[in-house]
């Protein structure tokens, strides 16, 4: 019997999702904090083999499951998520300044789809807290920087918010993803168009001359061919290291929840198990159209080492879960890896 799936996440699941989110985490924390349990619990949960070792964008993953972005926002749990077994960690979205997000409540479960609902809108406390719990940090776990303008900058100066986030973490962080996907943030999605995507990513690279950091981008799945035929022009041309497929996307379509619950949630970006195909077929048209010349991470939708396959197989070098870590629990790494060795991916 899976002691999360059948007792320890029906019970969470009836309280507050952002509220269990933290209360989990600091728990976690707590636990960590007992002699002997970080050992147990990072010998348990590990899968070292160097079958599932990745060199990519010239660093050294010990496995291609990440955590992705969102779930650590200010980078203050980095040593307790290492114990879970991840390859890799995202912290953010950070913006310049801290920001409050949305109104709350801003997060839901869509249990009959092994869903959520977000419309957290950014909420972090800024680069400066940021930097202050990345410079605490223990872990060697490579980690990710996903940064992002703050919901009060006009879209002619994003790029500023942009640059001032890099700059502030390139020494604190192993690579960079430029977030213009994310639905929560009123126009953000408006720089995913090509000549504004262009000004900030060819800006970025003109920063990251000296101690060069891998720079990726991440994208909405509700790109039409032809937007997406803009991304690969101008990830190829600005020399940036990859794309991040996919982020939340904006449809309802063929959800099992009841159309007057979703409704009533209202606004926000849809992640979870509706989302794998979609996903794995943005990487598949990317890695096509891109003839393989760049990296992409493959996010949506992995709940097990079948879902992690299919990705693999489309064209990701690396994957990252987010809603299925929620569902299945922290284990879902291991499983994912022990998966992996198995089918001899």
């Amino acid at each position: 019997m899976d002691l999360y799936k059948n007792l320890i996440f029906p019970v969470l699941s009836q309280f507050d999702p952002e509220k269990i989110h933290y209360f989990a985490m600091n728990s976690l924390r707590l636990l960590l904090k007992i002699p002997g349990t970080k050992y147990i619990l990072k010998s348990s949960l590990d899968v070292s083999n160097p079958q599932l070792a990745k060199k990519v964008m010239g660093l050294s993953f010990k496995n291609p499951i990440g955590l992705a972005a969102g779930f650590d926002k200010n980078a203050q749990w980095i040593d307790e998520l290492d114990c879970l077994g991840f390859g890799f960690i995202e912290i953010g979205t950070i913006t310049p300044k801290p920001q409050d997000g949305n109104p709350k409540p801003r997060l839901f479960r869509l249990k009959k789809d092994l869903a959520l609902i977000n419309r957290m809108g950014f909420n972090n406390l800024g680069i400066e807290e940021a930097v202050k719990n990345l410079k605490k940090r223990n872990s060697d776990i490579i980690v990710g920087g996903n940064i992002g303008k703050n919901k009060i900058t006009d879209n002619a100066d994003a790029l500023n918010d942009y640059l001032l986030t890099f700059n502030g973490l390139k020494d604190w962080v192993d690579y960079f993803v430029v977030n213009v996907s994310s639905p929560n943030t009123p126009g953000l999605r408006e720089l995913q168009e090509k000549e504004p995507l262009k000004k900030i990513l060819v800006a970025l690279q003109a920063e990251n001359q000296v101690a060069r950091k891998p720079i990726l981008l991440k994208i909405a799945p509700d790109l039409t061919d032809s937007q997406l035929d803009d991304i690969v022009d101008i990830v190829l041309e600005s020399g940036i290291d990859g794309v991040i497929a996919t982020n939340t996307t904006l449809s309802r379509e063929g959800l099992n929840t009841d159309k007057s619950v979703v409704d009533n949630i209202g606004a926000g970006g849809l992640s979870g198990k509706p989302l794998t195909k979609r996903s794995t077929e943005v990487i598949r048209y990317l890695n096509k159209k891109g003839e393989g010349k760049f990296v992409i991470i493959g996010v949506g939708g992995i709940y097990n080492a079948k879902d992690a396959k299919e990705k693999l197989e489309a064209g990701a070098s690396l994957l990252q879960v987010y809603s299925g870590f929620i569902y299945e629990g922290m284990a879902i790494a291991k499983k994912i890896n022990d998966g992996l060795l198995k089918e001899g991916k």
